[in-house]
């Protein structure tokens, strides 16, 4: 497995000519994925509570065509 590094690269205040200084840190693969997991987990609770919000609506406004349409969205999300 090949490990995958980012770079900084750090410019100090023009008095010092421009030079430039690399700065090497590396990020594990079990941070970096526990974070996607994170940030997907997120996603996924705002998108499903926004669309019961808008579910809720259509049927307190008894708009039925709305409804159909937004639980064919909401499908994907009741798989759990």
């Amino acid at each position: 497995m090949r490990k995958q590094k980012l770079i900084y690269v750090l410019r100090r205040d023009p008095g010092f000519r421009n030079r430039e200084i690399t700065a090497k840190r590396e990020l594990s693969f079990g941070i970096k994925l526990a974070s996607r997991l994170m940030l997907d987990e997120l996603s996924f609770q705002f998108n499903k509570e926004r669309l019961d919000e808008e579910i809720n609506m259509a049927i307190a406004n008894n708009d039925r065509e709305e409804f159909e349409r937004l639980s064919l969205k909401y499908q994907p999300y009741t798989w759990e």
